[in-house]
């Protein structure tokens, strides 16, 4: 058995941020409440961060970064056409189910308006261009259907944001497996997907 490596006091302020930030949104994220909880001065969060907005930034770097690396995983891999298309769905939402806060964070940010929203763009734009260029490349190969490929990315995209919600509540309700919604979901997912790209539907 490994030994239990305690976490620092930047990560556990990261931590932190990422459950305020992902529930109760930026505005609504107050910085001596997170170092009450902590345990710790709202000055050691200060030291670390410099202000409210670059702890946000930071926990959009890891929030993106955890998700950019795992679909990155499927994007190196020898899955192709609709293996691929199925590996990724299936890559994101079970990061859903095991950090539903990073999806949490993802759909507060991407609000019209966010304090972090052009510095998430900035960070998913060349993934979300690779993937346009990919399904671009198959449709251009007959193995995909001729259709909008950023309109599908965007749509795929929203659908696994939304579902954050989803689980949030639930887990409010006191459920605290959301795995029927999620596999609904994924199916609902995959089903118009297909409908969107298979060439002979």
């Amino acid at each position: 058995m490994e030994p239990v490596i305690a976490k620092g006091t930047k990560e556990r302020i990261l931590d932190a941020a990422l459950a305020s930030f992902s529930s109760v949104g930026y505005d609504g994220t107050s910085l001596d409440d997170l170092a009450g909880d902590l345990g710790v001065r709202k000055q050691t969060i200060l030291y670390h961060f410099v202000t409210k907005r670059g702890l946000l930034a930071a926990v959009v770097d890891r929030a993106a970064g955890e998700l950019i690396g795992a679909l990155e995983e499927v994007l190196a891999s020898t899955a192709r056409g609709w293996e691929r298309v199925e590996s990724l769905v299936r890559t994101v939402f079970r990061l859903a189910l095991r950090e539903p806060q990073v999806l949490g964070l993802l759909r507060e940010v991407s609000r019209p308006g966010s304090a972090a929203s052009g510095r998430l763009r900035n960070l998913m734009t060349p993934l979300m261009d690779r993937a346009v260029a990919w399904m671009e490349s198959e449709m251009a190969a007959g193995r995909m259907r001729r259709t909008d490929p950023r309109l599908v990315v965007l749509s795929a995209y929203s659908t696994v944001v939304g579902l954050a919600t989803e689980i949030e509540v639930l887990r409010a309700a006191g459920v605290e497996q959301a795995l029927r919604p999620v596999a609904v979901r994924r199916r609902e997912l995959l089903r118009f997907l297909r409908a969107s790209l298979d060439p002979v539907n």
